[in-house]
């Protein structure tokens, strides 16, 4: 059982999520990266030890989750949940406020922009080939 500091939503949701990297990983998920190593090459440069703890921990929290590419496959890919998928909207917001608030920020990707929640949740989350 997870243990929450508070019955605060804002402060229970930032226990699930709110550290420095758990964000960015959803962030590069919705805009496609689905394995390890695209998820290690995200611009804000990750450690290794850092993004298996996070990937552990989104798992964890039922944001994310791990399937095989293939039966027996030792590595799989990650896809958001649909609860993780629900953070959409949230990351969309928190990039509007960058782009107009914080001067000489990158312009939000159409994809990112675009992204709905119910594109995640067709089973196949969003994963790229997966039809």
């Amino acid at each position: 059982m997870r243990h929450f500091r508070s019955g605060c939503p804002i402060a229970s949701a930032l226990d699930l999520f709110g550290d420095r990297w758990s964000l960015l990983v959803i962030r590069s998920m919705i805009m496609g990266a689905s394995s390890y190593s695209d998820l290690a090459g995200i611009p804000e440069a990750i450690s290794s030890n850092v993004l298996a703890d996070r990937l552990r921990r989104l798992e964890e929290a039922g944001l994310i989750e791990q399937v095989a590419i293939r039966r027996g496959a030792a590595k799989g890919r990650y896809r958001l949940t649909a609860a993780g998928a629900g953070l959409i909207p949230v990351l969309q917001e928190l990039a509007r406020w960058g782009e107009a608030n914080i001067p000489q920020r990158w312009a939000t990707p159409e994809r990112f922009r675009n992204a709905r929640p119910q594109d995640f949740e067709t089973g196949d989350g969003g994963l790229p080939g997966a039809d």
